[in-house]
C-alpha cells in the first residue's frame, strides 16, 4: 500500500460525510474540526487515524511509519458506519424533536394560564 490509496481512502470518508452528515469542508481534517460531534467516539477516534494516516503518507520519510493496518480498519470503520447512516431519517428526528419542544411550550403556558385563571378565581 502507498501513499495514494491511503489518501484515497481519507478521501472516501470525506465525501461519506459530506454526503450523509452534511458536513462541508475541503478535506477530511477539516470536516473531522467541523462536524466530529456527530460521529460515535469510536468512529471520530477511527476517522483521526485515518487522517494522520493520510497526512503522514504524504511525506515518503514518514510514510515508513504508518501502521497500514490500523488504517484499514480505520477506513472500514468508517465507512460501516457512515453507510449506515440515513440522512432523512436524521432530519426527521430533528423536525420532530423541534415540533416537540414547540408542543411542550404550548401546553406549559396553558397549564400557567389556567393556574393563573383558577389562583385569581376566574375558573
Amino acid at each position: 500500500m502507498t501513499g495514494v490509496p491511503i489518501q484515497q481512502m481519507a478521501d472516501r470518508v470525506a465525501g461519506l460525510m459530506e454526503q450523509r452528515l452534511r458536513v462541508r469542508g475541503a478535506g477530511l481534517g477539516e470536516k473531522l474540526h467541523k462536524g466530529g460531534r456527530l460521529l460515535p467516539r469510536r468512529v471520530r477516534a477511527a476517522a483521526e487515524v485515518l487522517q494522520t494516516g493520510a497526512v503522514m503518507a504524504q511525506n515518503p520519510k514518514l510514510w515508513a511509519r504508518v501502521d497500514q493496518q490500523s488504517v484499514a480498519q480505520a477506513y472500514d470503520t468508517c465507512v460501516r458506519h457512515l453507510n449506515g447512516v440515513d440522512g432523512g431519517d436524521r432530519r426527521k428526528g430533528a423536525v420532530v424533536g423541534i415540533a416537540a419542544s414547540v408542543a411542550f411550550s404550548v401546553l406549559a403556558v396553558a397549564v400557567l394560564l389556567l393556574g393563573v385563571l383558577y389562583w385569581r378565581g376566574f375558573v
